[in-house]
């Protein structure tokens, strides 16, 4: 009997051994990964295209090309955090922030001055996600730092996070 469960034994943790070996197990999916790939510039100027582009609707009350630019799902928020004037708003979901956006144009009209382009982003990529993060001076609210979070979504580079820190116009002097 021993001669008989010895062999199906060996063959048991030889099997367990194997699969728990990472270089075996690697199915070559790197999509949960950092993936900094060749690629990578390719990358970086498409997202800079698309928050360049939605900064550029934004401000000139374009509603219709804002909201192609965000994903539409209810993971996604947009927070705000104006230290020059001590408030904050947080929006969560895209009903909430495509409300809030189409209002806030509604109630203002007028087009904005366009921020100069961002033209300096830090990204690290994450598959089909990306975390992006900058500096930029608005004309109205001075210093601003960004973190976007970013989804491809049908090959396309979307927004599907933002968070805003405001310095204000003593910011502008680091």
């Amino acid at each position: 009997m021993c001669q008989k469960i010895l062999p199906i034994f060996l063959i048991f943790a030889l099997s367990n051994l194997l699969s728990c070996n990472p270089e075996m197990n690697n199915n070559n999916n790197n999509n949960a990964t950092t993936d900094q790939s060749e690629n990578y510039e390719a990358e970086k100027f498409a997202i800079l295209n698309v928050l360049n582009n939605e900064t550029k609707a934004a401000y000139s009350r374009d509603y219709e090309g804002w909201k192609e630019k965000w994903i539409h799902k209810q993971y996604v928020s947009k927070t705000y955090m104006d230290f020059s004037n001590d408030s904050m708003t947080e929006t969560l979901g895209w009903d909430e922030i495509n409300e809030f956006v189409k209002n806030y144009i509604e109630e203002h009209p007028e087009p904005a001055p366009i921020p100069s382009k961002i033209q300096d982003i830090n990204v690290r990529l994450y598959g089909n996600g990306a975390s992006v993060s900058y500096e930029q001076i608005d004309a109205k609210q001075g210093l601003k730092r960004e973190t976007r979070i970013m989804e491809k979504e049908n090959g396309q580079w979307k927004i599907a996070g933002m968070h805003t820190s405001i310095y204000g116009k003593k910011g502008n002097q680091k």
